[in-house]
């Protein structure tokens, strides 16, 4: 027990210390884990193979990732998605395999061995991209999607790669001892005692356990469609917060553990526990209870990677090792831009997916423990893997630099995503759908009117979709994307942008296109005012504007107006500011700041005592205004 604890507090504080170096140095925590790992595991040696149970510890970090991305999809999200999952995924993964299995012949190995290096380093490294995504926020580019569209269609490939891989089976099966540096790297992964976590299907042939796979897999998704509801009951009726976190983390501990009975991955089986999961009720309230635990457990699955690159093995044969790994990023970069090529993937979008998804990844350490297990890799073939796909794990952070270093060509981050197909028409178009523009769709759908509701955002259009309103992501600045939401036909536009330079471009084209559109739009501020309206919109609305007139109502009540008193002041000071930010953008000039422009100046001050006088006037405690 010290010794765990030991070993944990050298984890937690390399940690600590490398991860806001790194963040701090713009190289992104993934590398700071993975070089307080280097540190304190290879070039310190402060920890050891005796770490094995903290590792273990530590890769719950990524069954949790899996399972919390289960979570976010539906079974009709993922039908939605079908055909970037089968066709970008798919054939990612095959013509990956092909190469790669194609080298590995050229390097002297049967095919049955090739087959499943091919397999396995197809296969790209889902913690990693998908931290350094979200870190950089690019979840929600066209790039971003693709790449989280390849990495969803390799976890799911793990299944039938599981099941397929006993059939390539050559040798005697091999038993993992502890006195090697493979099986040191193997425990990483799956546990010092591999063998007995494969005791359902040791000793079976080939269709037997690919049998117990898919009885194990099935008793996952009739467990989560049928046990949930009546176990959650349970639990409500106890009113203890902490029950809620204790049956979290037992579905994720107990469905991890029949995996590895089964020889499977525990982050597959967690995934698709997810996935059956993300329609019920209780989704929310398994997220909030899990979400915690996934970003402490997956910096700690790094730090282990990096502590477990074997050096000695890596320095014999350094040249050969780093230029194989090198090769591979090559060999998976070339496969991955011919892919942007064909999908249409455009930009910068494209040099995301090809230098994001050229790794191998930490899949790639269970099947190779796997495959030796099963005797289809011998050790000294399996051991080589293993370094190989250590360093490409090690370098990707680097490849998200060189990303960074290309440049933008366009200041709009999401002119290249791919937007929906539209398929509703309506006579009100709502561009933006944030606080503000769902407000304005609520109110004009209430009242028996339909709504095109476009957004940029993947994540509001579906939190929209969740709650039975219809939305459809694209980039309303793009006339297509307006064409096809029906600019020619709407009889309202409602510009309801987060991003002011877009709205008033929006509103410019809508206003060239359509001379008889009706454009209410939102505005920032008083210059935005001016901007969209020399753009050419009809209805100005400052976001801020009528909350804070109501805010000055209930001061004035509260200083001794009476309610009529009050709402008279507040009509006077809605009409009077109208009028007047009316004026006043017929002076205004976009190249001269306000306070320089002299009779912008005088306007606005003649303006502002009319409208004292006029509030004066109308109450009988002219001091108090």
């Amino acid at each position: 027990m010290e010794s765990f604890l030991y070993q944990a507090s050298i984890y937690l504080a390399a940690a600590v210390i490398a991860v806001p170096i790194a963040a701090r140095l713009g190289l992104g925590s993934v590398l700071g884990y993975l070089a307080a790992g280097i540190l304190i595991g290879p070039v310190f040696g402060l920890v050891g193979s005796e770490t094995a149970g903290l590792q273990h510890f530590a890769e719950f970090g990524v069954v949790m990732m899996l399972f919390l991305i289960g979570l976010e999809l539906e079974p009709k999200a993922l039908w939605d998605m079908r055909h970037k999952l089968f066709g970008l995924g798919g054939l990612q993964i095959v013509l990956s395999t092909a190469v790669i299995m194609a080298l590995a012949i050229v390097f002297g190995q049967p095919w049955g061995i090739s087959l499943a290096i091919g397999l396995t380093l197809a296969l790209s490294s889902t913690a990693i991209v998908l931290q350094t995504l979200t870190e950089k926020g690019l979840t929600q580019t066209s790039g971003g999607r693709s790449v989280f569209s390849v990495l969803l269609t390799q976890d799911i490939a793990v299944i039938p790669i599981l099941a397929v891989l006993p059939l390539l089976i050559i040798t005697a099966p091999v038993k993992i001892t502890s006195d090697g540096s493979i099986s040191r790297n193997l425990e990483t992964t799956q546990g010092e005692n591999y063998s007995a976590t494969m005791s359902l299907v040791e000793g079976l042939p080939g269709w037997g356990v690919t049998l117990v796979t898919v009885a194990a897999i099935a008793t996952v998704i009739l467990a989560g469609v049928f046990l949930t509801r009546p176990v959650f009951r349970f639990i409500h009726a106890a009113r203890l917060r902490e029950m809620y976190t204790a049956l979290a983390l037992l579905i994720v501990v107990s469905i991890s553990f029949l995996m590895m009975l089964v020889g499977l991955s525990p982050a597959l089986g967690a995934f698709i526990a997810g996935v059956v999961l993300a329609s019920s009720e209780f989704r929310h309230e398994l997220e909030s209870n899990i979400l915690p635990f996934k970003g402490l457990l997956l910096g700690l699955f790094f730090v282990t990677v990096g502590a477990g690159i074997n050096f000695e093995i890596l320095f014999s044969d350094f040249f050969l090792l780093i230029t194989m790994a090198l090769l591979l990023i090559f060999v998976k970069g070339l496969v991955l831009f011919g892919l942007a090529l064909t999908f249409g993937i455009r930009g910068r979008d494209r040099w995301l997916f090809t230098l994001g998804l050229a790794q191998a990844g930490e899949f790639g350490f269970v099947l190779v423990a796997f495959s030796v297990g099963q005797g289809v890799l011998p050790t000294s073939v399996a051991e080589t893997l293993l370094l190989i796909i250590a360093l490409t794990m090690l370098i990707t952070p680097f490849l998200f630099i060189v990303y960074d270093l290309i440049p933008q060509k366009t200041n709009d981050r999401f002119e290249d995503l791919e937007a929906d197909e539209i398929d509703v028409e309506g006579p009100v178009i709502i561009a933006g759908i944030g606080r503000f523009g769902q407000i304005v769709n609520r109110l004009v759908q209430g009242t028996g009117f339909k709504t095109v509701v476009l957004d940029h955002d993947m994540e509001t259009i579906t939190l929209m979709r969740r709650f039975g309103f219809k939305g459809f992501l694209g980039d309303p600045t793009r006339p297509d994307i307006l064409k096809a939401a029906g600019l020619n036909e709407a009889r309202v536009l409602v510009v309801a942008l987060d991003d002011p330079d877009a709205s008033v471009r929006l509103v410019a084209h809508a206003r060239k296109t359509r001379s008889d559109l009706h454009i209410v739009a939102r505005a920032y501020d008083r210059v935005h005012v001016y901007k969209l309206y020399q753009a050419g919109a009809n209805d100005i609305v400052r976001e801020m504007f009528d909350g804070s007139l109501r805010a000055g109502r209930y001061v004035i009540e509260q200083l001794g107006l009476s309610d009529y008193e009050a709402a008279e002041a507040e009509r006077v000071f809605y009409q009077h500011d109208r009028d007047a930010v009316r004026q006043l953008a017929e002076l205004w000039d976009p190249n001269v700041p306000p306070a320089e422009n002299e009779a912008y100046v005088t306007r606005a001050k003649l303006l502002e005592k009319e409208l004292e006088f006029s509030l004066s006037v109308r109450s009988d405690k002219p001091t108090q205004i």
